[in-house]
């Protein structure tokens, strides 16, 4: 979901494992032209989202496995004030499709269980990450953490969706197997050959009172800091997109991106497909932008690797649909949680550049993991 746009999938008629290796975008392209080839489309909608549409979620490390890409038996499609519904399979609309899904009943809070890695431990990974940038090992690395949760009862996923799709409607709101949450970050909106993409790194809270909440935004624009590790998740962007774009245009000057809680340091990316290409090619060419790996590419990911101490799973991963005309929206798998019966396992990163406290850098984590602590809450 993402503003009055929504795909909803219910059941499944085709499911894939891409694999690992970096190899598993090329092979889940493949194995879903290999199964349009077998089907018959009566598409009497034709708009973006409509006839047959997959989804997917891929790992954030392209070595670990659990990359999801499937076609729902049902997908209910809105988008201004139009409806539409496609049935995959022998026509017919699975009961199993309207049931109300697990954790319908009265809700529970989320209690507190702990993160993987004590809070001090964190820390001395950021200042460990700042030893590498200072020996000009790395400009730019990325530290997730990540906190676990519990419930007396499943988390109402319906409910979540909802309250997660109000309290940010310009956010990508996703929930595949398992993974959900709304990510500011649109990796990839592609309609037929015009793409766009938005960058985003740099981040402020946000304050109650208006005089305060603005002196916060100047400050966020006008630090050097953080004007420095966006300057650098957006160069990232920009050399993956003109690999494969004719044309491409880009914000000159950053901008900022409200949240209810907090602010990024924006700039979108708009331009003009090669011949020939699909989504999941430009995908691959994107992930992971410096928003959540780091500058050098592979040497972040080696620190990550290194210094994290935790498995991300399809946390910051690419996360999306795409269609038979080849329409496609992604988003990077951020804000999020991973549920799991009656638990769930929350995700937040910080960018780590020269100049980075780490403090300042938990802070920002809490700050972030606040957006989902807040809407499992579904008491309030």
């Amino acid at each position: 979901m993402i503003g009055d746009f929504s795909l909803e999938g219910y059941g499944e008629a085709w499911r894939f494992d891409p694999g690992v290796g970096e190899g598993r975008f090329q092979r889940a392209r493949e194995a879903w032209g290999d199964w349009l080839a077998g089907v018959e489309v009566d598409d009497r909608v034709s708009e973006a989202g409509s006839g047959p549409v997959g989804f997917a979620s891929f790992t954030f490390d392209p070595e670990s496995p659990g990359s999801v890409v499937a076609v729902p038996a049902v997908v209910v499609g809105r988008r201004a004030g139009r409806s539409w519904i496609t049935v995959t399979g022998d026509g017919g609309f699975p009961l199993s499709a309207t049931r109300s899904a697990p954790g319908a009943g009265p809700p529970d809070r989320p209690r507190y269980v702990g993160p993987s890695h004590p809070d001090w431990e964190w820390m001395e990974s950021v200042a460990r990450a700042l030893r590498l940038i200072e020996a000009g090992r790395l400009q730019k690395v990325v530290l997730a953490r990540d906190v676990e949760v519990w419930s007396k009862s499943p988390f109402g996923v319906r409910r979540l969706l909802r309250r997660l799709h109000h309290s940010f409607p310009g956010c990508f709101t996703f929930l595949v197997d398992g993974l959900v949450g709304a990510s500011p970050e649109l990796l990839l909106k592609q309609s037929g050959r015009r793409v766009e993409s938005v960058a985003l790194a740099g981040t402020a809270p946000r304050h109650p009172d208006p005089a305060r909440d603005e002196q916060l935004a100047r400050r966020l624009l006008e630090s050097e800091k953080d004007l420095r590790e966006h300057d650098l998740t957006a160069r990232s962007v920009e050399r993956s997109l003109r690999e494969v774009c004719a044309r491409l245009d880009r914000n000159t000057e950053p901008t900022l991106r409200d949240l209810v809680n907090l602010r990024h340091l924006s700039t979108r990316f708009t331009g003009l497909l090669s011949e020939g290409l699909s989504s999941f090619e430009v995908v691959h060419r994107l992930h992971p932008t410096a928003a959540v790996g780091g500058v050098p590419r592979q040497g972040a990911m080696e620190a990550i690797a290194g210094l994290e101490g935790i498995d991300r799973g399809r946390y910051a991963g690419p996360v999306g649909w795409f269609d038979l005309a080849g329409d496609a929206q992604w988003a990077v798998a951020l804000r999020c949680a991973q549920l799991n019966q009656t638990g769930a396992r929350l995700y937040a990163g910080a960018g780590i550049v020269a100049g980075s406290l780490p403090e300042e850098e938990l802070a920002e984590t809490r700050l972030k993991l606040r957006t989902m602590t807040n809407a499992l809450d579904l008491r309030s």
